[in-house]
């Protein structure tokens, strides 16, 4: 669904991404694993076309993506969720949602907007609050409903873990399974190593913008490698 080959990216006269390869195939929770700074981020911002490639090539679905406008991406079906949730604080919930489904969705809106309330119960009791007064786990809630809103067909989350309690944590992985049981293809960028590869069917761990190691998540997991790129030992 998502190829990725030799991908390059940067701000100014900085290079982040340094030859990047890797893709996410129909139905797969692929994991991509990485410490602050090594240009986790700057992936997913490359790959929605907010940041344009200085080389390399992206296709989704055979179709080269890498020189087409974000918007373009977002009506092809590949929708980012992005970290730090990124929500219209002063606008209502239900406001936020529907404005998942500007460029793709619109059509389904009523049937995508009674899909996320029963996905999240609390967002339907909340409907009409401000954004900005949801605690850090409804507005994750409400970040991933307004992706979902647009009909994706790969969701790219963004550290989606980010300031949740241990609790929280728990059940954002396991809504992350359940929306892959659905279908759903999803790209799982994450620090969080242990849940992440336990949920995945491949991973990619970047290291200094290149994949320092990649494979199925159990091997990875295993991988004596991701010990000394995370911890230095």
């Amino acid at each position: 669904m998502l190829e990725v080959e030799g991908l390059e990216a940067g701000y100014g006269g900085t290079t982040v991404l340094r030859g990047i390869d890797l893709r996410v195939d129909e139905g797969e929770i692929v994991a991509v694993l990485g410490a602050n700074g090594v240009g986790k981020t700057t992936l997913n911002t490359v790959l929605s076309g907010v940041l344009p490639a200085r080389g390399g090539e992206i296709r989704f679905d055979g179709v080269r993506i890498d020189r087409l406008a974000d918007r373009r991406i977002v009506e092809a079906g590949l929708i980012h969720v992005p970290e730090g949730r990124r929500i219209f604080p002063n606008m209502s919930v239900i406001e936020n949602l529907e404005l998942g489904c500007y460029r793709r969705g619109r059509a389904n809106r009523a049937a995508n907007l009674e899909r996320v309330f029963t996905t999240f119960p609390r967002l339907r009791e909340r409907a009409s609050q401000l954004a900005g007064t949801l605690s850090g786990g409804e507005q994750q809630m409400l970040a991933i409903g307004r992706g979902l809103m647009g009909e994706p067909r790969l969701l790219i989350l963004d550290e989606p873990s980010l300031g949740l309690s241990p609790l929280l944590v728990e059940e954002m992985f396991e809504l992350i399974k359940r929306l892959n049981r659905e279908g759903l293809a999803i790209m799982l960028v994450e620090q969080n190593v242990v849940q992440s590869l336990e949920i995945a069917a491949r991973a990619y761990v970047i290291e200094n913008g290149v994949v320092a190691l990649s494979g199925a998540a159990r091997e990875v997991a295993a991988d004596p490698d991701l010990r000394r790129i995370y911890l230095g030992l």
